[in-house]
């Protein structure tokens, strides 16, 4: 006659089951899966540039063997290669500033791996403003990151930074500077105004530039030419300056171009200009970083409407 299997038999053949079938957990006691280890950060004694300094560089651990797990989290998307510097901006001036900041991502070799820029907005005199500036995604074959130092600092007054992409400052108009262009010495950098108002805007004639050194104070010596003729014939023929009227959502561009030769005397470097749309118009300091050799000469194309 056969016994009745007891309730706590038949539980403990169901634990024992499912133990055969290969039930893992990640941890110290799983086989095949082991979690990465946590990145490492590391203080860095850093005497900075302009006021700009690394406190600390965070980077990943070497890579462990795969887990079982395939899960993708928030901040393994937001972080990239896991490569980080904690950075702080100390305005020593008398005005509030904002500042743009290079840093540079380097290798064992001191050889760059990245540079990442950053905008550190309305710091105040006295202030100190801290945050995080990350590597991003490296390429796979890219050395790894060990270190990381401050390349460039430009600073602006607040008042007269370029507005944040996407926003529209109280005078309707956003004014900015691309890249440029630069090729066998010859340097190219664009103006670009923004109609994002909601009136009509009319330009007509140059840009009103004023050259400012890295304490923005104005730079002398320099001739502002109207048109590029007598830099180069390489940046197009020299068009003479018309009424451009802006809808809301047009633009307009112009043009700065320059040689960076250098000869006799001393170079010239202009790390920001001034720019005023037409006379009245409220100033906006962009960063383009002319150097302008010994040349002492920067044309400036005028207004044109930008073709869509």
């Amino acid at each position: 006659m056969r016994r009745p299997v007891s309730l706590i038999s038949a539980l403990a053949a169901t634990a024992l089951l499912l133990t055969a079938c290969g039930t893992e957990r990640a941890g110290a006691g799983s086989t095949g899966a082991r979690a990465a280890a946590p990145p490492s950060r590391t203080q860095v004694d850093d005497p900075g540039k302009d006021g700009v300094r690394i406190t600390s560089l965070t980077l990943p651990s070497p890579s462990a063997p795969p887990t079982r797990s395939t899960s993708v989290s928030a901040d393994s998307l937001a972080t990239g290669s896991g490569v980080s510097a904690s950075y702080e901006v100390t305005n020593e001036g008398a005005e509030t500033l904002t500042y743009s900041v290079v840093f540079t991502f380097m290798g064992g070799d001191g050889g760059a791996v990245t540079h990442q820029t950053v905008i550190v907005r309305e710091v105040g005199p006295g202030k100190t403003v801290r945050g995080i500036v990350r590597a991003g995604e490296l390429p796979s074959a890219a050395p790894r990151v060990t270190q990381a130092k401050v390349l460039k600092v430009t600073k602006v007054p607040a008042s007269e930074a370029p507005a944040e992409p996407g926003t529209c400052p109280a005078s309707g108009v956003r004014v900015s500077a691309d890249q440029g262009d630069a090729a066998m010495g010859l340097r190219v950098v664009g103006l670009h105004l923004d109609n994002c108002g909601t009136r009509d805007y009319t330009l007509e004639g140059y840009p009103l530039l004023e050259l400012l050194d890295g304490d923005l104070r104005p730079v002398h010596g320099i001739k502002i030419l109207h048109g590029s003729g007598e830099i180069t014939t390489s940046a197009g023929p020299d068009e003479q300056p018309r009424p451009v009227t802006l809808k809301p959502g047009e633009s307009a561009t112009a043009g700065l171009v320059w040689r960076n030769t250098t000869g006799s005397g001393t170079p010239v470097n202009v790390p920001s200009v001034r720019v005023r749309a037409k006379t009245g118009a409220a100033p906006v300091t962009v960063t383009p970083d002319l150097d302008l050799g010994t040349t002492g000469k920067l044309g400036v194309k005028p207004w044109a409407k930008a073709e869509h």
